[in-house]
């Protein structure tokens, strides 16, 4: 088994989310989102759908930050052909990795990560995983806080 090595915090100031709320399950419907916002040559990054016990679907996603406006009037326009209740974004918001290897083989690795970022009372609104990373979206606020508190949580200050 490969052992963990975090070698690196890495962040994104220029991100937005954007989510779609109440859409229908149905086999496509990622795409009918995606879709029109691959058209519009807008790059999506981290993306969450979650089905709710009515057998609708919260899909959000994040995009760069330039690009919100655009995306937004996009899902808005799109909205009430998919059935959807609405849209919603937040231009908000940073990403915040850890970077390394084993992180697949190591469970503690995230929950060392949660933890850290929960003690700090930071609230993680969207999360992705790799073979060599960990991914977090935070409220921008707490872009520097988040930073230094896992630099220290993985004893990176000392590299």
């Amino acid at each position: 088994m490969e052992s963990a090595l975090i070698s690196g915090i890495a962040f994104n100031r220029d991100e937005a989310k954007l989510t779609i709320t109440g859409v229908p399950d149905l086999p496509g419907i990622a795409f009918k989102i995606l879709g029109p916002i691959a058209d519009a040559n807008i790059e999506v990054d981290m993306i969450v759908q979650n089905i709710a016990a009515d057998a609708s679907t919260d899909f959000t996603f994040t995009v760069h930050r330039n690009d919100f406006e655009r995306a937004k009037g996009i899902l808005e326009t799109i909205c009430s052909d998919l059935g959807a209740r609405g849209v919603s974004g937040d231009c908000n918001i940073v990403k915040v990795s850890i970077v390394g290897v084993g992180m697949r083989s190591h469970a503690g690795i995230a929950s060392t990560m949660f933890k850290t970022l929960a003690d700090e009372g930071i609230n993680i609104q969207m999360i992705a995983t790799s073979e060599i990373k960990i991914s977090v979206v935070v409220n921008e606020k707490y872009l520097e806080l988040a930073v230094r508190a896992l630099h220290t949580a993985f004893g990176l200050e000392h590299a």
